[in-house]
C-alpha cells in the first residue's frame, strides 16, 4: 500500500492544526484526519465520531504500530510542508512531490515537536472544514 497524496488544511485553533485527507493507492481515501497539539508535541487523530455515552470512536484507523507510524510521519511532514508554504519559507521547487517512506522506515520520531503556531490564510473552522470537504483537488480523475 502506498500513499498517493497527502492535502492538509490548516487551522488557526489553540489545539487543532490542521484537518488531513489521505489517499490511498490512489482508490481510497480518508477524510477528518485532524493534527493536534498535545501537551508533548503534534499527534494524529483519526476521524472519529461520538457514540451516545458521549466517547469518540474511531471510524478508521490503522491496525498495527508499523502502519500507525508510517501514515503519522506522512502526515506530519506534510503538515511541515504546509506550514513552511504558508509562512513563505519552501521554494516553489522544494514542493516537488518526494516519494513517502514504507511502514518501518526511519524518519519522524512521531512526537511532533513543532514549536510555532501554523498560519490559516483564510479563515474560520468552519470554511477551513467546507474547503476541507469540496476541494476540487479531490475530484475523481
Amino acid at each position: 500500500m502506498d500513499i498517493s497524496e497527502i492535502k492538509v488544511f490548516l487551522v488557526d485553533e489553540p489545539k487543532l492544526k490542521a484537518f488531513v485527507s489521505i489517499v490511498f493507492d490512489r482508490c481510497f481515501m480518508v477524510n477528518d484526519i485532524k493534527i493536534i497539539r498535545g501537551r508533548e508535541g503534534l499527534f494524529v487523530s483519526m476521524p472519529s465520531r461520538r457514540k451516545k455515552n458521549g466517547d469518540f470512536k474511531d471510524v478508521a484507523h490503522p491496525l498495527n504500530n508499523e502502519t500507525r507510524s508510517w501514515m503519522e510521519q506522512a502526515i506530519l511532514a506534510a503538515y511541515r510542508e504546509t506550514v513552511s508554504r504558508e509562512r513563505g519559507e519552501m521554494r516553489p521547487e522544494d514542493e516537488a512531490t518526494r516519494p513517502l517512506p514504507p511502514p518501518g522506515a526511519d524518519g519522524l520520531d512521531g512526537q511532533g515537536q513543532e514549536s510555532d503556531e501554523a498560519p490559516v490564510g483564510d479563515g474560520t473552522l468552519e470554511e477551513v472544514h467546507r474547503r476541507h470537504l469540496t476541494d476540487s483537488f479531490w475530484n475523481v480523475r
